[in-house]
């Protein structure tokens, strides 16, 4: 975080709540325009859309296309963090109400623990983290223990809608991972517009081939959730957190994290009727704790699980979690 005046600092503020507020709100959108547009041609059309948008104002900005030596992590990124990442969101929420998906998103930090665990060059699991990883599991547990043992159709359905979300998580993980140690030369915001078209492409061709279009049409209420997901959901957001990593601490930015679940369930609840019992209210708070043991900065003396003498702690999972969930 470099150095920021009252002014900045203040506008950051507002940036960070405008993130909490914005990305908590975003899967009550998604869940909104799967009511009349299949989940393969929503995702593709949103990230088209904002990409376009994002792309052109740069061009004529006269900012430069990504090199052509970029576009290979730029495809790469485009499937994991987009097809994978938001992908699998969208898709779950046919199943899994829109609170609940923000809660198991939520738990990202999770699976980018254990991404960077497996690198070379990555963070190796501490004792803590990996408390943290089996008290967040714990929570995942609970939620679909139900489904496990009845095995309904609608069970079956959930269970599905669960399973893709954790797939989301590695998606967006691997891709988070990926997207700090490449191509960190090209302008970011160009780099990001290409990975929203290239996403946005394969996710249209995606529910092509899957036949989508005959059951695409458009309502009043799903064309505007699709516009809001599109401009404020996609580049607000966007841009509102790039603002605010830029002029606050990262331990601060990525409490959006808690927040963003928060928001989510409340809308569901509030809006579409979604369930919100006890025991969904249990599992939450051991996903959240979970995320807190796994998010508290590490002490330099904290030992690591297969630690050897050579290796030093790197930014800690603090930072993790501030690129690990990202925008939905």
């Amino acid at each position: 975080m470099g150095s920021s005046g009252p002014r900045e600092r203040r506008l950051a503020y507002f940036a960070w709540a405008a993130v909490c507020l914005i990305w908590g709100t975003t899967y009550l959108g998604i869940r909104i325009t799967l009511e009349t547009i299949p989940p393969w041609l929503m995702s593709g059309m949103r990230w088209i859309i904002a990409g376009t948008l994002l792309g052109g104002y740069l061009l004529a900005r006269g900012e430069r296309l990504p090199s052509t030596r970029a576009w290979r992590g730029i495809v790469f990124l485009g499937v994991t963090l987009l097809v994978l990442g938001n992908g699998g969101v969208v898709w779950a929420e046919q199943y899994v109400p829109s609170g609940l998906a923000a809660v198991i998103v939520a738990a990202s930090p999770f699976w980018m623990a254990g991404v960077e665990a497996f690198r070379p060059d990555g963070e190796k699991l501490t004792l803590r983290t990996i408390a943290g990883l089996v008290v967040g599991f714990c929570g995942i547990l609970l939620l679909v223990w139900p489904d496990l043992i009845h095995g309904t159709a609608s069970g079956r359905g959930f269970l599905a809608g669960v399973i893709a979300l954790q797939i989301a998580c590695v998606g967006w993980s691997i891709g988070s991972s990926y997207s700090r140690r490449h191509a960190r030369t090209e302008n970011i915001f160009m780099i990001t517009a290409a990975q929203m078209l290239a996403g946005g492409v394969m996710m249209l061709a995606l529910g092509l081939v899957q036949g989508e279009s005959r059951s695409l049409h458009f309502s009043a209420r799903t064309a505007a959730a699709l516009t809001y997901l599109s401009t404020v959901g996609a580049l607000g957001g966007f841009v509102a957190y790039t603002y605010a990593l830029r002029h606050l601490p990262v331990a601060l930015v990525s409490l959006y994290a808690y927040i963003n679940p928060v928001i989510a369930v409340a809308l569901g609840v509030t809006f579409m009727a979604e369930p919100f019992n006890s025991r969904m209210a249990a599992a939450v708070a051991l996903v959240f704790a979970g995320i807190a043991i796994i998010g508290r900065p590490r002490d330099a003396n904290e030992p690591v699980a297969d630690a050897t003498p050579e290796q030093e702690p790197s930014d800690g999972p603090v930072v993790r979690a501030a690129n690990a969930t990202g925008s939905r």
